[in-house]
């Protein structure tokens, strides 16, 4: 979920009762601030807000159903999560290629924060910096291909 989506806020209520029920339903139910924490959401590949995973013994599964509390109840008592295809090797959160993905965007991160403190602390203009980033990336491109 990320603070700032309409569609995260409107299941907020929801997801707080589901994760009251959490000892009822012998689960464990988390939430995590894709804007704090970018590379969770490299690694699980969130392109929509918010997703719901179900993991069970180290296999993911994407949510794609309603979102109301008797249908998240269900998914779990009945156990409808077995009818879900889990998530391709190479795209579950604990494949290399993820990781891979994880490590990209806690990169973007530092890049956003060097970025922030050239413009914001240093004062340098906002193309300064970018005129920076772009001699770094060809100078690192250069040095690569030698």
């Amino acid at each position: 979920y990320a603070p700032w989506c309409p569609a995260c806020q409107q299941i907020e209520a929801t997801w707080e009762s589901f994760a009251k029920e959490s000892g009822r339903l012998g689960i464990t139910v988390g939430k995590v601030d894709v804007t704090q924490e970018p590379g969770l959401s490299g690694r699980f590949f969130v392109t929509t807000l918010p997703t719901i995973y179900h993991a069970n013994d180290g296999v993911f599964r994407r949510y794609r159903g309603s979102r109301t509390l008797e249908d998240l109840q269900s998914y779990i008592l009945e156990r409808k999560w077995e009818a879900v295809e889990p998530v391709a090797g190479w795209k579950s959160p604990s494949s290399i290629m993820m990781h891979g993905m994880a490590g990209l965007f806690h990169f973007s991160g530092w890049i956003r924060q060097i970025h922030n403190y050239l413009t914001g602390t240093l004062g340098v203009h906002v193309w300064v910096s970018y005129a920076i980033f772009i001699l770094a990336t060809l100078l690192i491109g250069l040095f690569l291909g030698l």
